[in-house]
C-alpha cells in the first residue's frame, strides 16, 4: 500500500468485549485510502490476540503491542507508526458510521 491519506489510531486496553464491533466498523468505511493502526497497551484479556488476527486478515491494519503505559502513550506510539498525511483517533469501544 502506498502512503495512505488517513491513519486511524485505536488505543486498546482490555476491550475484548467491544473491540470486534469497533474494528468491523472501521473496516466497513466507504473511504478506502486509510490505514488502521491498533495499539495494544498491555491488555490482559483477548484483545491482543484479536487485533493480531485482524492484522493478518487485512492489508491496511497494523497491530503494535507495548507494556501498559496508558492511553496517551498508546496514542503517541500510534502517531509514530502512522504513515498517513492526516491522523484521527477512535476509541476501542466506539462504533463509527461507514462514511466517518
Amino acid at each position: 500500500m502506498a502512503s495512505p491519506l488517513i491513519s486511524v489510531i485505536v488505543p486498546i486496553y482490555n476491550q475484548e468485549k467491544y473491540l470486534k464491533r469497533c474494528l468491523d466498523s472501521l473496516i466497513a468505511q466507504t473511504y478506502a485510502d486509510l490505514e488502521i493502526v491498533l495499539i495494544d497497551d498491555g491488555s490482559t484479556d483477548g484483545s491482543a490476540k484479536l487485533i493480531s488476527q485482524y492484522e493478518q486478515g487485512y492489508g491496511n491494519i497494523y497491530a503494535y503491542h507495548q507494556e501498559n503505559k496508558g492511553a496517551s502513550a498508546a496514542r503517541n506510539l500510534g502517531i509514530k507508526k502512522a504513515k498517513g498525511s492526516y491522523i484521527c483517533f477512535v476509541d476501542s469501544d466506539d462504533i463509527i458510521f461507514e462514511d466517518y
